[in-house]
């Protein structure tokens, strides 16, 4: 039996899309992570729901997923779902996130006039933070989510994370904002000014000069002529932070914790997991990919038993096919063991465990046989 013939499994999976408008999928990388978030948005389609799936992730993996020989863009793109002979009344999205471009729109939501717009856009130290600062990609992730959320054109957001403990960052990062807005540091080099750094104002001179100091003066010079192109814009920036904040600890915002039957990305799974729950979120589902199934019933003892009696038997062939299962059994078991502490913290009705497939998914067939086994139907339409 190989492991595309194992029995489907349904882990609650299909309350997460049917309860949910915004789905967050994480987890350590190479688990499955970017497949996973696919697959939910191919079954929300197929459900007859207007799915978007955005990667925050560069790689092309998820463009892979969906059979785009041509990649991801900026702006969502719909993927072509007919040709399965079933039809699909909903739609599926997919997008890669432009960190600079949505900075980029989000000042020119809240600057007053063009003029504003220009200062900012054209300032060398905002070009060097909207693509590099630690924390803007994260931001800028929540913000497309939060507008993604709010297009018409969708129904439900599902969003593929960076690696566990980036994907942290994008739950924090909107509050690392709030707070930075209303830090010292922000309100000094917010003071208006007359001739630049030489009258900011005696408050913030020290301060600017130590800077200065550090990263020279005329990146120091930038910064300063950035933070006071700014002013006026930075309650709209807390507002939307704020918001977007309100939609991660949503009720309707599901978390996916996606990992594989290994001790590393299941210590990750868990630790991520913990995080969630301390957080107040809690983990709406979690999915254990690439599991080797059970090979019959029974245990691998059992199986080694009847290796024993064969070869006593004279029976050599069978012998060794006994053996085979046995050792079969011993890998499932172990895994069974290792995803343990997941199943703990997740809950066994919300833990679904996937198997080994015959080849790995890089297209739309694929996902639907993914989306068999996991969701426990048919063929999937689209």
């Amino acid at each position: 039996m190989t492991a595309g013939d194992e029995p489907p499994v349904d882990a609650g999976a299909p309350d997460v899309i049917d309860a949910s408008t915004v789905i967050v999928c994480c987890g350590s990388g190479g688990v499955g992570k970017t497949t996973t978030a696919a697959v939910l948005g191919l079954e929300a389609a197929r459900r007859g729901r207007r799915a978007v799936v955005v990667t925050i992730d560069p790689a092309r993996r998820l463009a892979d997923a969906l059979g785009l020989a041509g990649g991801l863009a900026a702006e969502p793109q719909r993927i072509d779902l007919d040709g399965s002979g079933t039809p699909v009344d909903g739609e599926l999205w997919a997008m890669m996130l432009d960190t600079a471009a949505t900075f980029d729109g989000l000042v020119q939501r809240y600057a007053d006039d063009e003029l504003q717009v220009q200062r900012i856009l054209e300032n060398p130290f905002y070009r060097n933070i909207a693509g590099a600062l630690s924390g803007t990609q994260e931001y800028m992730a929540a913000e497309t989510l939060h507008a993604l959320h709010a297009d018409d054109r969708f129904d439900l957001v599902v969003v593929d994370t960076p690696p566990s403990r980036n994907a942290l960052d994008f739950l924090e990062a909107p509050g690392v904002l709030a707070r930075f807005l209303d830090h010292r540091l922000f309100r000094l080099l917010m003071l208006p000014t007359k001739g630049g750094l030489k009258v900011i104002g005696t408050a913030a001179q020290p301060l600017l000069r130590a800077i200065g100091k550090v990263v020279g003066s005329d990146v120091l010079a930038d910064a300063v002529a950035f933070f006071q192109a700014f002013a006026g814009m930075e309650t709209g920036f807390r507002e939307r932070a704020d918001e977007v904040i309100a939609l991660i600890r949503a009720d309707e915002t599901s978390f996916v914790v996606v990992a594989s039957p290994r001790h590393d990305t299941i210590d990750e799974a868990v630790w991520f997991a913990e995080q969630l729950v301390d957080q107040g979120v809690g983990v709406t589902a979690a999915v254990v990919n690439r599991a080797h199934p059970t090979f019959g019933t029974g245990s691998s003892e059992e199986a080694s038993v009847a290796a024993r009696a064969a070869r006593v038997a004279g029976d050599g062939d069978l012998a060794a096919l006994w053996d085979n299962v046995a050792g079969l059994r011993t890998l499932h078991e172990r895994e069974q063991a290792v995803m343990a502490p997941l199943e703990v913290i997740a809950g066994a009705d919300r833990l679904a465990v996937l198997p080994l497939l015959e080849r790995d998914v890089h297209d739309l067939d694929g996902l639907r046989g993914i989306a068999r086994h996991l969701f426990d139907h048919g063929p999937v339409g689209g």
